[in-house]
């Protein structure tokens, strides 16, 4: 039996430790077509990336935190006592939608796969609710709106890719090649820096939606609030967790799909990067690992280089098992956490 409080320690450190962990699990999206394509060492592209990633705190604001927090479950029903339900349930809600999340991130990370930490979050929401309250609690026009940018968000980074991909290969036809792959290898500074930007702004949100949750759930924020300190510590948690994160994934999404180069990579992040920035204007949580992808294999496409599409095809069925797969661990974690851990 543990009190309200310290279960809201608990899961706000485990929120933070999922935030780190996302950044940890999508560094390599982040870095790995400035790295592969030779603009930067390893090292230097995961300090730029972090950094990169702190500056939407000064830029943006917290649209996505805000639809996450309120849009994909009923936030009334987590509050003490709200609806006749016991105390703790909100807090045990969110407890076992990270766990599953975290288990997901995890499993996925190990076996390489590009997965999508914000919808594993999504899902765990959605699959430790529906244990605990049934259909009730999901707000299923939000979560469908979400799901439906599993599809969209890679495709209009894949879209945007052709077109600038198309537009540079126009422009710089008659230039020779040494110049022009140096010219884009400053320039992919830039594209990488903004798609950083766009991954601390959209990823970091998602943890600030539910830490806000978490203090409302336990009594702490007597409504859905967004304090200074929780935008402050999802993204410095997000900023560590990219700057630590490893090379595994990078294999996959700088050399598995296609190949890169500076112009590649250029185009690639510059497409990723006005996507992110508009998705997160209109406050929709997508993954910046889905956009990323869709748009290296744009940059493929477009340049007719072989995209291997047997790689593709198992990023793209880990895309679509993500939310049920979290979820199903969620669900299993609720039901561990909220028969352990009851409320004084």
């Amino acid at each position: 039996m543990v009190t309200t409080f310290t279960l809201v320690v608990i899961v706000i450190a485990l929120a933070i430790m999922f935030d780190f962990l996302n950044g940890f699990h999508d560094a390599a999206n982040a870095i790995a077509t400035v790295v592969v394509s030779k603009t930067l060492t390893p090292f230097q592209a995961v300090l730029l990336a972090g950094c990169a990633d702190f500056v939407g705190y000064f830029l943006f604001g917290t649209a996505v935190a805000k639809m996450v927090g309120t849009g994909v479950i009923e936030s009334a029903i987590l509050k003490p006592g709200g609806q006749g339900f016991d105390a703790g349930l909100g807090l045990h809600i969110l407890l076992g939608a990270l766990v599953g999340a975290i288990i997901w991130n995890i499993i996925t990370w190990l076996l390489g796969l590009p997965t999508s930490s914000s919808h594993a979050l999504i899902g765990g929401l959605v699959g430790s609710g529906l244990v605990a309250v049934g259909t009730k609690i999901v707000i299923w026009g939000g979560v469908l709106k979400i799901v439906s940018f599993i599809l969209v968000a890679p495709f209009l980074g894949m879209l945007g890719a052709m077109i600038f991909t198309a537009i540079v290969l126009w422009l710089f036809r008659k230039t020779d090649h040494k110049k022009s792959a140096s010219l884009f290898k400053k320039l992919q500074l830039v594209s990488a820096a903004c798609y950083g930007i766009g991954h601390g702004t959209n990823d970091s949100q998602k943890t600030m939606g539910i830490i806000a949750l978490v203090l409302f759930a336990g009594g702490i924020n007597k409504e859905f609030t967004l304090d200074k300190w929780v935008i402050l510590a999802c993204y410095s948690a997000l900023a560590l967790g990219t700057i630590c994160g490893g090379w595994r994934i990078v294999k996959t999404m700088g050399t598995s799909i296609t190949k890169i180069h500076a112009t590649e990579g250029f185009c690639a992040e510059t497409s990723a990067a006005v996507v992110l920035l508009g998705t997160q204007h209109f406050g929709i949580p997508v993954s910046t690992t889905h956009v990323i992808a869709g748009s290296i294999m744009g940059v493929g496409t477009t340049q007719r280089a072989p995209v291997r599409w047997i790689t593709a095809r198992k990023i793209i069925w880990a895309w679509i098992i993500t939310i049920p797969a979290s979820a199903t661990f969620a669900a299993i974690a609720y039901f561990v956490f909220s028969h352990l851990l009851t409320v004084k």
